[in-house]
């Protein structure tokens, strides 16, 4: 029976080194923004430029941008940040398609496991944007809306870029699961929608700016 349990005493030990190594390499960040968005956007693509772009604008203030480390959006705003003030930050995932750590980064990390890689999401956010995405960014958006939601950390501005995009989404929120009863409407305006990512790191400067007065 000893020898049957081993393997996972030893992933749990596993899980408490991504756990410090994490918690060490990111102890100096002061304040992040982190932003979701499709690995599968090239760099022809539009929503690739404005990635590249909200990372300039967020970078340019001195805010450390966090992206999951992959290619598409991901790579689009630590491409976009590097060469600016803040920290261009990528936490990478272990995935058997899709992730490569991409070359725009002061720090990157690597996990294994996606619940500590969300932990480190969101233990020095002030701020979650999320570009258009899949699977992967509605489970960071969601992670982050019930963490919020739930009181499990302090409110911060989660902003999502493109109308078009998340209108479906918000729709469905309102048509079906507001009108069920699963939420309040309150619990809407947890979060906002905003045509550009100009108005998306406008928001958070905003915000940012407002907790250090």
């Amino acid at each position: 029976m000893l020898d049957a349990k081993m393997p996972e005493a030893w992933r749990v030990l596993r899980i408490q080194s991504e756990l410090v190594d994490g918690i060490e390499r990111l102890i100096a960040l002061t304040g992040s923004v982190t932003v979701f968005g499709s690995a599968r956007f090239t760099e022809d693509t539009p929503e690739y430029q404005q990635g590249v772009r909200l990372g300039e604008l967020l970078a340019a203030e001195g805010i450390p941008v966090m992206t999951g480390g992959g290619p598409g959006i991901m790579e689009a705003c630590n491409r976009g940040a590097l060469p600016q003030r803040g920290v261009s930050i990528g936490l990478n995932i272990e995935l058997p398609f899709e992730q490569a750590a991409n070359p725009y980064q002061d720090i990157s990390l690597n996990f294994r496991y996606f619940f500590v890689r969300k932990f480190m999401f969101v233990k020095h956010a002030v701020g979650f944007v999320g570009m258009p995405g899949g699977y992967g960014t509605l489970d960071e958006l969601f992670e982050a809306l019930t963490l919020v939601q739930t009181q499990k950390v302090q409110r911060f501005p989660v902003v999502l870029v493109g109308k078009r995009y998340w209108s479906g989404l918000h729709g469905w929120l309102v048509d079906t699961v507001l009108e069920s009863s699963c939420i309040d409407a309150s619990d809407l305006d947890l979060f906002s929608i905003v045509d550009t990512v100009e108005e998306a790191a406008e928001v958070i400067i905003d915000y940012i700016r407002g907790r250090e007065e």
